[in-house]
């Protein structure tokens, strides 16, 4: 009987044989910085659950009802050595994990630049970071390398020890960003950009996908990441710029509709400033971009004669869909054209220092200008003196 268990277990065994443990062996410096960080907080609290666990076995088998020899005192109430055991040893646990989380939230902050490519090869002037702008479509993903002028939906190329540089949003709805070997996941959200900074340091193919459901097209939101020579990656970018696929305005409008299990496409030639209209919400001809909207907000809006421009916004997902609902498509027309701001320089946006402008709405007081003397000090509260 006892064989026939173990060969019971036989198939179980071969199941966790098929497992990838892409996390615990990955191919990326950030990806290794954050496995050590699971494996040593993980030995930190074994320290803790394996005492615990035998001790829990050794008293239950040592104290049992049938055991006679075992001491019995049911007055039994306090040990001062117990107490110091039970309490210092959690204590000291609890201290060194804050210690590691405290250093690798900042360390490993996906919105900070690299330090160093490996544990043993520190950044250089010459390592130019290489920058991608990624886009969460339905349901796919979008790659735009706008150094090289090519993009590619369903595949991400990168040469190994170079730092890569993502810039990531989404069209619709939230995904989560994720390529296990290389670095953390990390969201896309429309109209929002989040930023990820990784490095591959191994050559080959790894998986990457959405790690938050989106829909009925979820099961196949994933990619492969290619992680290739310096000159295997050129030949890629050289092979993109071959491809005759053109990704304008209205091309990416056809892209971004819902669809499943799309195949691999390269793009030859790419709107530089496709990704900031995604990004601001505005690809479609003459509407106002996300970022137009917030400068006049900061000048202090559009005041009532703006309203009915602004309320069409409630309807804008469904036009961007193509469904509208009940009426024909609206959105915010435009003020600026891109042409006006596509060559603003990209600023990081940083916590504002002083809230008044926000508690404002960026307006200044009104000039005051009293109709008569007297009315300065009735405003301060003083009493008019009589003519007398």
């Amino acid at each position: 009987m006892r064989a026939l268990k173990l060969l019971a277990l036989l198939p179980f065994a071969a199941f966790l044989g098929g497992c990838d443990f892409v996390v615990l062996a990955p191919a990326g410096d950030i990806a290794a910085q954050q496995r050590d960080l699971v494996v040593i907080s993980t030995i930190l609290m074994l320290v803790i659950v394996l005492p615990v666990m035998a001790l829990t076995i050794f008293f239950a088998w040592r104290y049992r009802q049938s055991n006679t020899e075992a001491p019995y005192e049911p007055e039994w109430d306090h040990s001062t050595q117990l107490e110091l055991v039970i309490w210092s040893a959690p204590l000291l646990i609890i201290i060194c994990l804050g210690a590691l989380t405290w250093m690798g939230t900042h360390l490993l902050d996906p919105y900070r630049s690299l330090g160093r490519i490996a544990a043993d090869k520190p950044i250089e002037s010459k390592d130019a970071p290489l920058n991608v702008e990624v886009v969460a479509l339905d349901w796919k993903w979008l790659f735009i390398y706008p150094d090289y002028g090519v993009a590619a939906v369903n595949e991400l190329a990168a040469p190994i020890d170079r730092p890569i540089r993502f810039r990531i949003t989404a069209s619709s709805v939230m995904n989560s960003f994720y390529i296990p070997a290389l670095a953390g996941q990390i969201y896309a959200m429309p109209g929002m950009e989040t930023k990820l900074h990784a490095v591959a340091n191994q050559e080959g193919t790894f998986r990457g996908f959405s790690a938050n459901y989106s829909g009925a097209g979820f099961s196949g939101m994933h990619f492969d990441f290619k992680s290739l020579s310096s000159q295997g990656f050129d030949k890629w970018v050289a092979n993109a710029k071959a491809s005759t696929n053109m990704l304008g305005r209205t091309d990416y409008l056809q892209l971004e509709r819902p669809s499943q299990n799309d195949p691999v496409r390269l793009y030859g030639t790419v709107d530089r400033d496709l990704y900031k209209a995604i990004l601001n919400m505005c690809v479609e001809p003459g509407k106002m971009c996300m970022s137009e909207m917030m400068a006049i907000d900061a000048k202090g809006g559009l005041g009532r004669e703006g309203l009915n421009n602004t309320l069409p916004l409630t309807y804008d997902k469904y036009a961007r869909r193509g469904a509208p609902l009940g009426t024909e498509p609206t959105f915010v027309a435009g003020i600026c054209s891109m042409d006006e701001i596509k060559d603003a320089p990209s600023r990081d946006v940083l916590a504002p220092l002083d809230l008044t402008p926000l508690r404002g709405v960026g307006l200044k007081p009104p000039p005051f200008s009293p109709a008569h003397p007297s009315s300065t000090s009735l405003l301060l509260g003083q009493r008019p003196k009589s003519d007398s």
